[in-house]
């Protein structure tokens, strides 16, 4: 049987470019038998990744069969799995979030989470020597992976291995890590062509705080006023978005990446209670700037309280 090998929902670059790393090693140096696959539609930088390293896209599944042998990668929730994760054959896990709990699997695993920016950082490690052998377009797709998640440096979660994973790549592949993040994020921060509804849903989790759901959007971009422009509308479709997701709230905070800030979007008392309680924002309207805060995973989520 082939292994499928996914991440999370709503995938972004991480979550589109290990798949298919981790499907290359698991085919060309284990010998065995893996195809990538993603869970929806890769966001704008994903898409990016795929087109500059000439890669086809991963066909989008919905849903996994009784048995079906899989890795999972980029995530351990449940929630942001297919929904028949549970009735699926895992054989690994490959994740730097932290452990969520909830996944059963029909026997012992090889599970590694570890405390880095990136799920490719990881990949890298495991891979050991065999890491030589990737082509090109795998050391790209790692790289591309590894400044997503990490911002270019710029982000929190970043740690000296991850840096150093990557600067590794870009002398191997000889590209200039400024020049190509600077290509990334404009990949990233074109969303005209999506609907208020798809950038709410574009790079979004679902987390419970304080007994209500809330999805949690994050749009990472070097030109926040794009989308602060649509700010009504955005708030305006959170309403329908979040009756037809089975949620409480959606929460968008518009991260801006080169002057390292969020602005959360503050519809309602909800969002305004949870924004003052959660980072002693004082808020006055519609909007607040977060100073400083890049990482949903490091600086987000464990903050949220009501």
């Amino acid at each position: 049987m082939t292994t499928l090998v996914f991440g999370h929902k709503s995938p972004d670059t991480d979550s589109t470019g290990s798949p298919i790393l981790w499907a290359w090693y698991l085919n060309e140096v284990k010998g065995g038998d893996a195809e990538a696959v993603l869970l929806g539609e890769p966001n704008t930088e994903a898409a990016f990744l795929l087109t500059k390293w000439d890669l086809p896209k991963p066909r989008i599944i919905s849903n996994v069969e009784d048995g079906q042998s899989c890795v999972v990668v980029d995530t351990n929730n449940p929630a942001e799995l297919p929904a028949n994760i549970n009735g699926a054959d895992v054989q690994a896990i490959i994740d730097h979030h932290k452990l969520v709990g909830g996944l059963e699997t029909k026997g012992p695993i090889d599970i590694t989470i570890r405390p880095l920016a990136c799920t490719a950082t990881i990949m890298v490690d495991l891979m050991g020597d065999d890491a030589a052998k990737m082509p090109d377009w795998a050391k790209g797709a790692a790289l591309t992976c590894i400044l997503s998640d990490t911002l270019e440096f710029r982000s929190p979660t970043t740690t000296d291995h991850d840096r150093a994973v990557a600067e590794n790549l870009a002398a191997d592949l000889g590209i200039s890590i400024p020049d190509y993040a600077a290509e990334m994020f404009a990949a990233k921060s074109d969303v005209s062509a999506f609907s208020d509804a798809e950038l709410l849903r574009m790079d979004s989790k679902e987390y419970e705080v304080g007994g209500k759901k809330f999805r949690v959007s994050v749009l990472e971009t070097t030109a926040p006023a794009t989308v602060l422009d649509r700010k009504a509308s955005l708030m305006e479709s959170m309403t329908t978005v979040a009756a037809e997701d089975g949620v409480d709230q959606v929460l968008l905070f518009v991260v801006d990446i080169l002057n390292e800030e969020a602005t959360l979007l503050v519809p309602n008392d909800l969002v305004k209670a949870l924004a003052e309680k959660s980072f002693g924002a004082s808020v006055g309207g519609d909007a607040v700037v977060l100073p400083g805060v890049m990482s949903r995973k490091k600086q987000i989520i464990p903050n949220l309280a009501l």
